[in-house]
């Protein structure tokens, strides 16, 4: 099929997921990736659900006065005809309470929940540099 504007499912995509390897377990990560979402409406990250975390919140970074600090938020805004990357000191997903340790060059699949778009499978990489 082509031509035409990419069904709002398709249209979002989710890459280059990935996590800090860890040799503990019961720590909180944060879980970084890239998603573009070619759609003519903006959308929002609602949740992550990954199977090595018991929890997993969306964060934003604050640079009022004084140092950065997170502040964990609702959802995560993605613009419409954008991508948008999330990173440590930017919006992000940080994975509360690992129930596993995470060693280098592994991959999970977690479920990103969107808004609109529905449940995107991503690949998470675990991975040694940030």
């Amino acid at each position: 099929m082509t031509g035409g504007p990419a069904a709002a499912g398709d249209a979002l995509q989710v890459t280059s997921a990935r996590v800090p390897a860890s040799d503990q377990i019961g720590i909180d990560l944060p879980l970084v990736m890239t998603i573009r979402n070619d759609a003519a409406e903006a959308d929002a990250l609602l949740r992550v659900r990954c199977p090595f975390a018991n929890f997993a919140v969306k964060h934003t970074v604050d640079r009022g006065e004084g140092a950065p600090a997170m502040r964990e938020i609702k959802s995560i805004p993605i613009p419409e005809s954008k991508t948008t990357e999330l990173k440590h000191d930017g919006y992000h997903v940080m994975l509360l309470q690992t129930r596993q340790k995470l060693v280098d060059g592994e991959t999970f699949t977690c479920a990103v929940v969107f808004q609109k778009a529905g449940t995107k499978e991503a690949e998470v990489q675990v991975s040694r540099t940030p």
